[in-house]
């Protein structure tokens, strides 16, 4: 079941709306990461979580595996994700599902004792209402566990995609282009998180390059994450073929090839 909550204070539809499935299917390098930080975490197993930002679920079933006497809610705001988060959760105990902006939750406060994020505050522009409303939804002696993009993350393929956009064939399209994405540093995100009323932040930048083994898997990673806020503002699918096929060629000339220059901020907070 799926509980649509609020509205959306963070972007438009073609920012906040995803293709489930086909994330679903190209987001190993994510889904790895997120292994890698819920590994981070120390469990008694009978925590209240928050997976914040839970995509297509995958990783909401990890970490309610690992707190089987507790539960986990899983929140997106894209209600395709929601959908598929709740497929994969079919028959997963105490793991409801709600469709709210993570910049406007619609949960009591103090209602958690641990929130788990990944692959996701990059999408929220304003991070001090992020962080804030994160802490409201924490209890005293609570955690907040979570990896983001960060710093210089993809500065290459969005300066050439930005390149790319202001050219005759595709400008039209992108003249009310926003970036929708904050990569903030880690200096930043402490100071944001105390001034939330964290008592502890650490915060640290972690180097990620991601390496496709052909041009066909980079180019549909790159259509169903990184391209897609671009790709939503193209009128037309010739246009959205052509604007990924320059993409792409210019990947292939890279050394490596095919290789996103991904970093990862990652999040370690506390309330005590």
């Amino acid at each position: 079941m799926i509980d649509l909550q609020g509205s959306s204070t963070s972007g438009d539809a073609s920012s906040r709306e995803w293709n489930a499935a086909a994330y679903h299917a190209v987001s190993d390098p994510q889904f790895a990461w997120g292994l890698r930080v819920l590994d981070r975490v120390q469990l008694a197993g009978d925590e209240n979580a928050l997976d914040a930002g839970c995509g297509s679920g995958r990783l909401t079933k990890e970490l309610a595996s690992r707190i089987p006497a507790g539960s986990v809610v899983a929140c997106d705001l894209s209600v395709n994700m929601a959908r598929a988060a709740a497929h994969t959760l079919r028959g997963v105990r105490t793991t409801p599902v709600v469709c709210a902006d993570l910049a406007a939750l619609p949960f009591s406060s103090r209602a958690f004792d641990l929130i788990f994020s990944t692959a996701t505050f990059h999408w929220i522009q304003d991070h001090d209402r992020l962080f804030a409303e994160l802490r409201a939804a924490l209890r005293d002696g609570g955690r907040m566990e979570a990896q983001c993009g960060g710093g210089p993350n993809l500065a290459v393929i969005h300066a050439r995609a930005g390149a790319l956009a202001a050219e005759p064939t595709f400008q039209a399209c992108f003249s009310a282009w926003r970036e929708p994405w904050r990569f903030a540093t880690s200096e930043d995100t402490e100071r944001r998180l105390l001034q939330a009323g964290f008592r502890s932040a650490h915060c640290w930048l972690e180097h990620a390059p991601t390496r496709f083994p052909d041009a066909d898997r980079f180019r549909a990673f790159i259509e169903a994450v990184v391209l897609r806020p671009y790709l939503a503002k193209l009128s037309t699918a010739d246009l959205r073929e052509r604007f990924v096929d320059a993409l792409v060629a210019q990947a292939k000339e890279d050394d490596p090839s095919f290789t996103l220059d991904y970093w990862r901020l990652n999040i370690s907070a506390a309330t005590i």
